[in-house]
């Protein structure tokens, strides 16, 4: 990687200074043990007396081959891409002092992650269709200014931004770039994981809850330069990651690389939704898509909300969020669920 933009001199002085946990089996190599007897743990065999690994070799080494990045480029976080999103912000943000920027509106979690760790939060409207405010995002920095975060596809208009858009936004921020593509598998504005290289200030997050259909075993990935994903482990809890949920994954993994059959379904769905929906008594706009969900304007929202709910329809009431007033945002189900939501808009009026 380039050593024009050095991510070390932007995290915090402690962070840098951190001598991480290490255990005695990270301090051993080799091979012949028979009694571990290092890490006080009780010694009867039941599947799950052990500690995992806390650097997730193996499952690493499969996401490697997976995603087509290097392994000291990748960081593996339990809560799915929430706790990489808090270690970003431990990492480089020093509280009661830096900042970060974000598009508004997005997804909710980096803004109560900010709180938690006493980190102002600048957010900056999305333009027009809610697109890009590229200009904006950098203005809305200054010299205190450590990431700036955006969404995309975002979360909750649902919109993607290309590849040379973002490329822009790497060039002329001046700290790190943190691009959330949570819902990039529903996308075909492509993903800036190719360019982890070429930019070193950006670091792209993944999870394997939406597209894989694995959110209950909340596993999350970031991609970034070596040094920022050394520093996220270093400051992780040691064993973030149980060991059967690591077992679990690589098995799914492995059995199932090939998820373009689920992904199909879900957009040729969403594209049935985006073209039904438009059609219904209430409906005053669909908004473009390019994840597994459509943000929808009503003319009355709460009560579209409370009827889909009495018919066993929930979807998610964004009416309150700046920037969605009228909208909710519902989730692309099977055939069947989605058949059910237009069949309840079909009744209603």
């Amino acid at each position: 990687m380039t050593d024009i933009f050095d991510p070390t001199a932007l995290m915090r002085p402690n962070i840098r200074a951190l001598v991480p946990y290490s255990t005695a089996r990270d301090e051993f190599s080799g091979e012949g043990i028979t009694a571990w007897l290092d890490a006080n743990e009780n010694p009867f065999d039941n599947g799950v007396n052990r500690y995992p690994d806390p650097h997730q070799k193996e499952l690493k080494k499969v996401v490697s081959e997976l995603f087509g990045t290097p392994v000291d480029t990748i960081f593996i976080g339990g809560a799915g891409s929430d706790e990489a999103i808090d270690l970003l912000m431990r990492v480089f943000c020093v509280p009661g002092k830096d900042n970060i920027v974000t598009i508004s509106p997005t997804y909710g979690v980096y803004e109560v992650s900010a709180a938690i760790n006493d980190v102002e939060v600048r957010p900056v409207p999305l333009g027009e269709n809610f697109s890009l405010p590229v200009d904006a995002l950098v203005s809305a920095a200054d010299s205190n200014t450590k990431l700036t975060w955006v969404c995309s596809p975002n979360n909750p208009t649902g919109n993607a931004y290309s590849v040379t858009e973002l490329s822009r936004l790497a060039e002329k921020v001046s700290g790190m770039l943190v691009i959330d593509e949570a819902y990039v598998d529903f996308s075909e504005k492509g993903s800036m994981l190719p360019f982890i290289e070429k930019f070193p200030n950006v670091v792209v997050l993944r999870t394997l809850s939406k597209a894989r259909g694995m959110a209950s075993l909340r596993l999350g990935m970031a991609f970034s330069h070596p040094v920022v994903a050394q520093a996220m482990a270093m400051t992780k809890y040691p064993y973030n990651v149980n060991g059967p949920t690591q077992m679990d994954v690589i098995r799914r993994l492995r059995e199932t690389p090939d998820i373009s059959a689920v992904v199909d379904l879900l957009i040729s769905e969403r594209k049935r939704l985006e073209v039904a929906l438009p059609l219904k008594a209430g409906v005053k706009r669909v908004y473009p898509s390019d994840a597994n969900f459509l943000l929808v304007e009503f003319d009355d929202p709460d009560t579209v909300y409370d009827m889909l709910l009495k018919g066993g329809a929930l979807v998610r009431n964004r009416n309150r969020v700046p920037g969605c007033k009228g909208c909710l945002r519902i989730t692309v189900g099977t055939p069947e669920q989605n058949d059910l939501l237009l069949k309840l808009m079909d009744e209603w009026k």
